[in-house]
């Protein structure tokens, strides 16, 4: 015959069993590392720190590179030097010697400072007495008609400046198209090059300048026959 009062008694001792069994169980996996719920996220690595906003540095103003006879090695016979030089000319005036590719500025007492200088090709010498009628520091530069039939693809007027082939300064020669000027291209003097002007380095141009004034006779000696050279360095 089913005792029902030892049934209840039997099914009280499994149900303790298997509450004994689960908290054991669980105890074990709180002791263990905490499962991932959602494995297939990554955490995000750590912030780095902001860096500090540097203020703003203009960078330095570099002025145009000079154009001079600082870039070019300058033969020493056409470097400024003090010669002797025997003229009857008063000091101040201005000797082109065309065939030598000198300019001299007389200073009396039988001496004067010798320049290098670039001179007019072939077809483009010229000679005679003239005055400096204008001076101008960093001058514009317009060729002339002539020069534009010749080269038509010259610019028609640029501005003074480091790249102006007048140079550092000019100074005109009555009312001619011709000027003793300074040069951006010092590695063309001692030369047979220019259309008629007296070319000198920025630095020579920017010296005879400071010397010279409205007024000064200019002698602009002939293209003829190469001769010795009539100034002797003393200095």
């Amino acid at each position: 015959m089913f005792n029902l009062d030892a049934f209840k008694t039997f099914s009280r001792a499994v149900a303790l069993s298997a509450a004994a069994v689960s908290a054991i169980a669980f105890a074990g996996a709180a002791n263990a590392a905490p499962a991932q719920l959602f494995p297939l996220f990554q955490p995000l690595p750590p912030m780095a720190a902001p860096q500090p906003i540097q203020p703003y540095q203009a960078t330095p103003y570099q002025a145009a590179p000079s154009e001079d006879q600082d870039t070019v090695e300058m033969p020493a016979r056409f470097r400024r030097q003090t010669v002797s030089y025997a003229t009857r000319e008063a000091p101040g005036t201005i000797i082109i010697d065309t065939p030598n590719t000198y300019l001299y500025y007389v200073l009396g007492n039988g001496q004067a400072l010798r320049y290098g200088i670039g001179v007019g090709r072939d077809g483009f010498t010229w000679s005679g007495i003239q005055t400096v009628s204008r001076k101008a520091e960093w001058p514009d530069w317009t060729p002339p008609p002539q020069m534009i039939a010749r080269q038509p693809y010259l610019p028609r007027h640029m501005a003074g400046g480091p790249g102006n082939p007048l140079g550092a300064r000019a100074m005109y020669l009555g009312s001619t198209i011709y000027r003793i000027h300074g040069t951006n291209a010092p590695e063309t003097i001692g030369r047979h090059v220019s259309s008629g002007c007296i070319r000198m380095t920025n630095e020579d141009v920017t010296d005879l300048y400071s010397r010279v004034n409205v007024g000064t006779k200019v002698i602009v000696l002939p293209m003829t026959e190469r001769r010795a050279e009539l100034g002797a360095a003393t200095r």
